[in-house]
C-alpha cells in the first residue's frame, strides 16, 4: 500500500440551506460556485492557516476562530492524529450571501485533509467534524449547509445522521444573488419569539409533501409543499424586493422559491433547466427594480459532492 500523500487540495460546492420548508435540517448543493482548500501535513501538531485568498480575504487566520480551521482541530482532536495541518482557503462564495460560504471553506478543508490519512473517512463520517466547523461561524451546529456539500444532491441533515434524497435529474434551481449581505446572525435573530402551534403543523405538511414529492419525481407534490410559513415571513423584510424577486419565479413557472439559507439570495425549483433559465432571468430583472445588481447560478438540484482536485 502506498503511503498517503502529503498534500491535497479540494473544492467545496456552495448550497441552498433550508430549501425554504427545512429549516436548518434541509439543504442541496449548487454547482458552480463554491471554495478551494488545499491542505498540507506539518509535523506539529496543530492547524495553520497560512493564507485566505479569492472573494473573501478578512477571515481570522487563528485556526480556532475559523470554520475551515475549526473542523481540522476537530479532526485532530477525535482521531488523535500524531501530525497537524497547513491550510490554505481559497474563498469563491463570498460571506452574508446566503450560499453557504463558512461551511464550504470548512468542507472542502476536510476532504482536503482526509485525503491524507493513512485510513480515509467516508463522507458520512467527516460530517461531525464538519458541524464543528459550521459552529464557529453561526454559534450552532446544523448541517443543512454541510451535509449537501459533503454528499452531493438534496440532503436532510439531522443531529447525528445524512440522509440522501432522490431527486430527478432534470429538475434544476435558479439561486440569485443580489449584490448585498445579509449577516447570519441578523438573520437568526429576526426568528426569535414564539411560532403558533398550526404554523409547525402546516410547516411539518409542508416539509413532508416535498420530501415525498422528490423521491416519487412528484412536481405537483413540490408544488403543493414548497411553502416556507416559519422562517420567510419574519426573514422576508430584511431582503430588499425579495416579494417581487419570488413572484417573478412563480411566473415565470418554478414549483417553488424561497430564502437561500439566510438570504439575501433567494432561489427557485424548476422541473427543467429551460425553465429555471426563465425564471431566473424574471427574478435578475425584478432584483434590478429594486436596486439591486445580482448573479445567477444554474444548477441540478442534484449536484455533485466536495472532491479532491487533481
Amino acid at each position: 500500500m502506498s503511503a498517503a500523500p502529503r498534500q491535497a487540495r479540494a473544492f467545496s460546492p456552495g448550497s441552498v440551506g433550508n430549501v425554504g420548508v427545512g429549516f436548518d435540517i434541509l439543504g442541496h448543493a449548487i454547482a458552480g460556485l463554491g471554495d478551494s482548500a488545499t491542505v498540507r501535513k506539518i509535523d506539529a501538531p496543530t492547524v495553520r492557516i497560512t493564507a485566505i485568498t479569492g472573494a473573501v480575504t478578512d477571515l481570522p487566520l487563528e485556526a480556532h476562530r475559523n470554520t475551515a480551521g475549526g473542523a481540522l482541530l476537530a479532526l485532530r482532536e477525535a482521531l488523535d492524529l500524531p501530525f497537524g495541518f497547513a491550510l490554505e482557503i481559497e474563498k469563491g462564495i463570498p460571506l452574508g450571501s446566503g450560499l453557504g460560504g463558512s461551511a464550504a471553506s470548512c468542507v472542502a478543508a476536510l476532504v482536503a485533509a482526509n485525503a491524507l490519512l493513512d485510513a480515509p473517512l467516508a463522507a458520512e463520517a467527516l460530517y461531525p467534524f464538519a458541524l464543528a466547523g459550521e459552529a464557529v461561524a453561526s454559534g450552532g451546529k446544523h448541517g443543512d449547509n454541510v451535509g449537501p456539500m459533503l454528499l452531493g444532491g438534496l440532503v436532510l441533515a439531522t443531529a447525528d445522521r445524512l440522509t440522501r434524497i432522490s431527486v430527478p435529474a432534470t429538475w434544476h434551481a435558479a439561486v440569485v444573488h443580489p449584490h448585498a449581505v445579509l449577516e447570519t446572525r441578523r438573520a437568526r435573530e429576526a426568528l426569535q419569539g414564539a411560532y403558533a402551534l398550526h404554523q409547525f403543523v402546516m410547516q411539518s405538511a409542508n416539509l413532508a409533501q416535498v420530501l415525498l414529492g422528490c423521491e416519487r419525481g412528484d412536481a405537483g407534490l413540490v408544488r403543493a409543499g414548497l411553502s416556507d410559513v416559519l422562517v420567510e415571513p419574519r426573514r422576508a423584510p430584511l431582503i430588499g424586493g425579495f416579494a417581487a424577486v419570488k413572484h417573478a419565479a412563480l411566473e415565470a413557472g418554478a414549483m417553488g422559491s424561497s430564502i437561500s439559507g439566510a438570504g439575501p439570495s433567494v432561489f427557485a425549483w424548476c422541473e427543467t433547466k429551460a425553465t429555471a433559465e426563465r425564471a431566473a432571468t424574471a427574478m435578475s430583472a425584478a432584483f434590478a427594480n429594486a436596486g439591486f445588481a445580482s448573479d445567477i447560478v444554474l444548477t441540478p438540484i442534484a449536484c455533485p459532492a466536495a472532491k479532491v482536485l487533481p
